[in-house]
């Protein structure tokens, strides 16, 4: 499986600018993206760092999953993980963003991701907007910014069951 990891900061964009590595820009959660998924042998094809801007945000997942240029033909990218812009700030736009992209939504994703999130954050796991969805032929997952919340979906949610998304798609 091929990943493209982006992370939704304004704040992070405005100091370090567009950057190729997390690493580059102190990005905590996106090299615990990389980290984990590279880590269980999938390749991460691509890195992003994005301001909290809807048509950014959109245009570059729209790049990432070929729907542009025809879900048929497609990318060579099968999996698209978002960290960043779920909350509820008015900045927040990740998923007004991308929630139009989606062709079908994964609801479970973001029931499950609240259920654990509630072990470790209590009852503030209902602010969480995590999200998922197809676009394309593409699965994408949007995650809060924390490095916590990005350790738990990735180890509990998508990588146990990515392989088994990207088969049906």
């Amino acid at each position: 499986m091929k990943f493209a990891i982006i992370t939704v900061s304004t704040s992070r964009y405005e100091t370090y600018g567009s950057v190729s590595e997390p690493r580059l820009a102190d990005d905590i959660s996106g090299t615990v993206m990389i980290d984990l998924i590279s880590g269980s042998g999938f390749d991460v094809k691509t890195y992003l760092l994005l301001p909290d801007n809807e048509t950014l945000i959109a245009g570059h997942v729209r790049e990432l999953t070929g729907v542009d240029i025809g879900a048929e033909i497609g990318t060579d990218i099968d999996a698209i993980v978002i960290s960043g812009g779920t909350g509820l700030a008015p900045e927040d736009v990740t998923l007004e963003a991308l929630e139009p992209l989606f062709d079908k939504t994964i609801p479970g994703f973001g029931e499950l991701f609240r259920l654990k999130s509630l072990e470790d954050v209590g009852t503030a796991a209902m602010l969480s907007r995590a999200s998922a969805g197809i676009v394309g032929r593409c699965v994408v997952f949007c995650l809060p910014g924390s490095p916590a919340a990005v350790e738990l979906a990735l180890k509990e949610l998508i990588i146990p069951e990515a392989p088994h998304i990207i088969k049906h798609i």
